[in-house]
């Protein structure tokens, strides 16, 4: 039976849904350009001028975000797509006008808070709904039903049992919160939206343009092709470096997956778990600094750190990610005796640098901006200008001016996921602000847990993943922030552990069964089955499910209070516990090994979590005794093999 694969546009069709946006012509499609082209330029004539006030930059933003979210995507995926249907026109009007209210009436507005007039109630109620409407045509089912979920909190709290109880909030009280303050829709998800990630997501615009996407690929493919399993190792590779950029898992998928799968299964690897290993690798694109899908500028407001210490604490565990993923490739090809691309085949890593490694100097200079102490939207703004030098140096790169146009309407189009989600958190937020439920729920959990550290990661663990299915990332970092770290912060965790923690588990839900959107991508590439990809993504991602496990308790593996002996030990037993894992879920270290091994060699993996010099020696030893087990039982069948020949020749 032939595979049912897809093209890329489809997979990002169906499981993408900020990629199902109309495609006008003539006046209608030089009408959406002008207004996301006047988007773009209000941002960066703040960026560049100053940040206008806080509720009034980012009701701007809100404005310009509804009003091209309801033009681009249709409230019916089955309406003209090159004709704008006029409820879509109302709602972009409404869209517009509700936050530009706030514009208008802003000095009232600060004189008569917290006492709204019937208009203010009337504008905050269809502001409220226009954001919904967004979510549901930009983001999804899943995060429109997390938000009703939390409204319904709101207003039936007398009705909930135990410590979940409140008094309940009234329309007016509820509208007024949400709406006019900055502690709901206006909050920091969409303030951080409206400055940090705009920029960075232009800025990765204008990247893409260049062709830097081709030139990671190329990259990886001359590094790691050639090697066992090569085009696997090229996709964990290329991933993990698009992620230094991109935004979104699904994305990832597609962007890398289209080149990668068809050379994965024209090696020999199986359908399912070519599809597996783009899906995991590109879902670690979103833990890999610097701008790990746009949640690292809302972790540094809400921890209160500087963005900066966020990208130095997420360097280890993200490389120890993409570690683990890359053994479970390694120890899978291996197992089936799958061989690399032929070096003649591949680019040569010496050309590409000369030809397009110009490219790369934007993102350099970013993070070195960065660690020199640039703001992030200052180090945005210049890196941006440098891609555009930067490509100009050789013709085959260069941008020309029409390009450049379409670079700021490209970025303000990509934001729109991300703003709407942020404007949707937002109303969670409110509810959370508003109810005390993060620390009710907190507090549930600790219960449940008995108080003790691992159930309560556990617990928080489950709630992280349940909240995170099918939520782009920075909303799914608002959602199990707001949720589930205060359990863990209540138990001492630092803070920035806690809120990693969450992180890392609200993003694996991309990769775990039953909404593994990522995997689900993966698999309409490769023609395999969905969920028999997921349950394989999973396996490969294994490392994400223990490495939050390894920071909370042992939090030098985020840079926090550590010294460098410390360090380095637990540099050590991360990696060899991630070998171990990787090889017993393989079921391949040296050599195939028996069901016995790899249970064995699994706990051995599982005693290099915990920090301690007691459980580390066992994991050791143990991974140690099955390692020198495999290989004596290599050179055993190898003279075995040798004295076979011997007997033959010497007949």
């Amino acid at each position: 039976m032939a595979d049912k694969t897809m093209t890329s546009e489809q997979v990002l069709k169906k499981f993408d849904s900020e990629s199902n946006t109309m495609e006008y012509t003539g006046v209608m499609k030089r009408v959406v350009s002008a207004i996301a082209i006047s988007f773009s330029v209000f941002q960066l004539y703040t960026a560049v001028f100053g940040v206008l006030d806080a509720w009034m930059q980012r009701s701007i933003h809100l404005g310009f975000g509804l009003a091209l979210s309801f033009l681009l995507y249709p409230m019916r995926k089955s309406w003209k797509h090159n004709k704008i249907h006029p409820i879509d026109a109302m709602f972009a009007i409404l869209g517009a006008a509700a936050p530009a209210y706030i514009v208008i009436e802003y000095r009232q507005l600060i004189l008569r808070a917290a006492l709204p007039t019937t208009t203010d109630i009337i504008v905050g109620a269809i502001g409220i709904l226009l954001v919904i409407e967004a979510a549901r045509r930009v983001v999804g089912i899943p995060m429109v039903c997390v938000v009703m979920l939390f409204i319904a909190y709101a207003f039936g709290g007398q009705y909930m049992p135990g410590v979940l109880a409140h008094r309940g909030l009234d329309l007016d009280e509820f509208i007024s919160h949400v709406f006019f303050t900055t502690e709901g829709i206006f909050g920091i998800p969409l303030g951080v939206s409206s400055t940090f990630i705009f920029l960075f997501i232009l800025f990765g615009a204008y990247l893409e343009s260049t062709g830097l996407g081709k030139f990671f690929i190329d990259m990886a493919n001359a590094l790691a092709g050639w090697a066992s399993g090569g085009p696997a190792k090229v996709a964990v590779l290329s991933s993990g470096l698009m992620g230094t950029v991109s935004g979104s898992s699904v994305a990832n998928v597609v962007g890398t997956g289209s080149l990668t799968i068809p050379m994965m299964k024209k090696l020999g690897y199986h359908k399912n778990f070519a599809g597996a290993v783009e899906a995991a690798a590109s879902t670690g694109g979103q833990l890999m600094p610097p701008v790990m899908g746009a949640a690292a500028f809302l972790m540094a407001e809400f921890v209160g750190i500087p963005y900066i210490e966020i990208v130095k604490a997420a360097i280890i565990p993200a490389v120890l990610y993409f570690l683990g993923v890359w053994l479970g490739v390694h120890f899978e090809a291996k197992r089936n005796n799958l061989k690399g691309i032929p070096r003649d085949q591949l680019p040569k890593f010496g050309e590409i640098l000369r030809e397009r490694g110009h490219l790369a100097i934007p993102l350099i200079t970013i993070v070195y901006l960065l660690v020199s102490g640039y703001t992030p939207m200052r180090a945005a703004l210049v890196a941006m200008v440098l891609s555009i030098v930067c490509s100009a140096l050789r013709k085959s790169t260069r941008m020309k001016p029409i390009e450049i146009v379409n670079g700021l309407e490209k970025g303000a189009k990509g934001v729109l996921g991300v703003l709407v989600a942020c404007a949707a958190a937002g109303i969670i937020i409110g509810v959370v602000t508003k109810t005390g439920v993060g620390l009710k729920m907190a507090s549930g959990l600790l219960e449940l847990s008995g108080g003790l550290m691992l159930p309560s990661m556990f617990f928080t663990m489950l709630t992280a993943i349940v909240l995170g299915m099918g939520v782009p990332t920075t909303a799914n970092y608002v959602i199990t922030s707001t949720i589930a770290a205060p359990a863990l912060l209540q138990l001492g965790v630092p803070i920035l552990a806690a809120h990693m923690f969450v992180f890392y588990f609200g993003i694996i839900a991309d990769v775990t069964p039953p909404v593994a959107l990522a995997a689900y991508a993966g698999a309409g590439i490769s023609g395999g089955n969905a969920l028999k990809t997921g349950v394989n993504a999973s396996k490969l991602a294994i490392a994400a499910f223990i490495i939050p496990y390894m920071f909370v308790l042992n939090p030098e593996l985020l840079l926090i209070d550590g010294v460098t002996g410390g360090l380095m030990l637990s540099l050590v037993t991360a990696v060899v516990g991630m070998i171990a894992l990787s090889s017993s879920l393989i079921g391949y270290l040296a050599r195939p090994m028996s069901m016995i091994e790899r249970l064995i060699l699994g706990g051995g993996g599982l005693m290099m979590i915990k920090p301690g010099l007691l459980t580390d020696v066992i994991g050791l030893a143990i991974f140690a005794a099955v390692l020198v087990m495999q290989l004596k039982k290599n050179n055993s069948e190898s003279d075995d093999s040798e004295d076979e020949v011997e007997d033959v020749q010497s007949h």
